[in-house]
C-alpha cells in the first residue's frame, strides 16, 4: 500500500463549526458486544476508522456480516461459527482484547492472541484474565496465545486500578453469565456508560455504569438493536486544541460538554474563552496563550491521558511553563522528539515533561509514532511557520475520520498526498 502524508501550511487560524465524529473508544467495545447479540444490530454515527474496519474483519471471521455505509454500521449475527481469532487480526489493534469476554461468554471457549495497537509501554491484561478466572474461566497462556474455556458465573470483583479495558471486558463477559457480577473500583469513563446503555438496549441488565461500582445481572440472551454511538470527546478536544494553538475560534457541535470539563478548564487557564451550551462547545483563542501551570493525567473525571499530547502541542508557544505528569501509561511522550525538532523547548524526566513556551515553531517533516502523538504533531504543524509534512498516517487514521477534510472546512491549508 502506498504511503500517505499530510502537507500542512501553518499560520492559518481555524474558524467555523464542526460536528464531531462518533467515539472510537466507544464504538470498538460496541462492535465486540455484537458477538453477544442475536439478529441485526445497527450502529449510527459509526466513524470510518481503520480500527473499526479491523474490528469488522474480526466479526466477519467469527461468522457475522458487516457493512458500513455513510456512518451506519449494520451487523447481522445469526450465530458464531468460529471461536478463534487469528494472531494477525489480534495484532491490528489494542482493543481486540475486548473480544475475549463476549466470545467466551457466548461460546464457552475461545482462542485468542495478545493484542497489538499503539506502543505506549506495557498495558498488561492481567486484570482481564484474573477477573475471568474468578468468574470460572480456565485460561492457558502459551507464547502469546490464550486458550480459554468455562461456563461463566457472576462474581464479586475488585480491580486494583480502574482500567477501562478490564471494566469493559468484565461487563461483556458478565451479561450472559449466571447470577450477578459486581465490579468494584470500575472505570468511570463515559465510554463505559455508552457500552452499558447499548447492552441494556439489547436486553442486558447493567447498572451503575459511570460510577465506581457496576452491577451486572446475567440474562439468557441478547437481541440486536439500533443505537447511536456517543460523540468522540478526544476528537473534540483535538479540534479545540488546534483552534487554541492557531488563535482561532470554533464551535464543536453534537458533543457532550460535561465529558470534557477537565480539558476545557485547561483551555480557560490558557486564556481561551470557552462556553458550553447543551451539546455544543465554543472556544475563542487569542495569541499568545498562557501556560497552565500543571497538567496531571488521571482516570475519569480527571484529565484524560488521550488529551495529554494534544495539550502539549498547544503549549509549545504559550507564555510561561507547563509541567505534565503522565500517570496512566509509560512511553507516552514519544511525540516530544518531533515537537523539539520543530523548535519546542521540552524537558523530559521519566513520567514528567516540562514545556517552556517559545515564540515560534518551524515546519519540517515529522512522523506519527502513535495515534494521539500524531494528532499533537498535526496541531503543531497548524500553528508552525512554513510547511510541515506529517508521515506514518496509519496511526492517525486509527482514530480520526478524514481529519484533513474537517480542518479544511475550518480554514486550514492541508492536503493528503499519496
Amino acid at each position: 500500500m502506498a504511503e500517505s502524508k499530510l502537507v500542512i501550511e501553518g499560520g492559518h487560524p481555524l474558524r467555523g463549526e464542526l460536528t464531531v465524529q462518533g467515539a472510537k473508544n466507544s464504538v470498538l467495545p460496541l462492535l465486540s458486544a455484537a458477538v453477544l447479540c442475536d439478529g441485526d444490530i445497527v450502529l449510527e454515527r459509526c466513524p470510518a476508522l481503520s480500527d473499526v474496519y479491523a474490528a469488522s474483519r474480526i466479526l466477519t471471521h467469527l461468522g457475522c456480516r458487516c457493512r458500513l455505509t455513510q456512518g451506519r454500521m449494520e451487523i447481522r449475527n445469526t450465530g458464531i461459527t468460529c471461536t478463534e481469532i487469528p494472531e494477525t487480526m489480534m495484532h491490528e489493534m489494542r482493543s481486540s482484547i475486548t473480544f475475549l469476554g463476549p466470545l467466551l461468554s457466548r461460546s464457552g471457549s475461545c482462542t485468542l492472541y495478545l493484542p497489538g495497537g499503539c506502543e505506549l509501554g506495557p498495558r498488561p491484561i492481567d486484570m482481564h484474565l484474573h477477573a475471568l478466572r474468578q468468574m470460572g474461566a480456565e485460561i492457558h497462556e502459551s507464547h502469546g496465545m490464550l486458550q480459554v474455556q468455562g461456563r461463566l458465573r457472576g462474581a464479586e470483583l475488585h480491580l486494583p486500578f480502574p482500567s477501562v479495558g478490564a471494566t469493559e471486558n468484565i461487563i461483556l463477559a458478565a451479561v450472559l453469565a449466571r447470577g450477578q457480577t459486581r465490579i468494584h473500583n470500575a472505570a468511570r469513563e463515559p465510554e463505559i456508560r455508552d457500552l452499558a446503555d447499548f447492552l441494556n438496549a439489547c436486553g442486558a441488565r447493567v447498572s451503575g455504569a459511570g460510577t465506581d461500582t457496576v452491577f451486572v445481572q446475567g440474562v439468557d440472551r441478547l437481541q440486536g438493536c439500533t443505537y447511536r454511538v456517543m460523540p468522540d470527546r478526544i476528537a473534540a478536544a483535538t479540534y479545540l486544541a488546534a483552534a487554541a494553538a492557531t488563535g482561532g475560534s470554533v464551535c464543536v457541535q453534537d458533543c457532550c460538554p460535561g465529558d470534557l470539563t477537565a480539558v476545557t478548564e485547561v483551555f480557560r487557564q490558557m486564556g481561551c474563552r470557552v462556553y458550553s451550551h447543551e451539546n455544543r462547545i465554543y472556544l475563542q483563542s487569542s495569541l499568545p496563550l498562557h501556560a497552565a501551570p500543571y497538567i496531571r493525567t488521571m482516570p475519569h473525571p480527571g484529565f484524560p491521558t488521550d488529551a495529554q499530547a494534544l495539550l502539549m502541542a498547544a503549549h509549545c508557544k504559550a507564555r510561561g511553563s507547563c509541567m505534565f505528569e503522565e500517570t496512566i501509561f509509560d512511553s507516552r511522550y514519544r511525540h516530544a522528539d518531533d515537537l523539539i525538532r520543530m523548535g519546542a523547548d521540552i524537558r523530559l524526566s521519566g513520567r514528567a515533561a516540562v514545556v517552556h513556551g517559545v515564540q515560534r515553531l518551524s515546519g519540517t517533516t515529522v512522523h506519527a509514532t502513535d495515534l494521539r502523538g500524531g494528532a499533537a504533531l498535526l496541531i503543531a504543524g497548524l500553528s508552525a511557520e512554513g510547511i510541515t509534512e506529517l508521515t506514518e498516517l496509519s496511526h492517525l487514521d486509527r482514530g480520526y475520520e478524514n481529519p484533513e477534510h474537517v480542518l479544511r472546512s475550518l480554514g486550514a491549508k492541508i492536503e493528503r498526498i499519496t
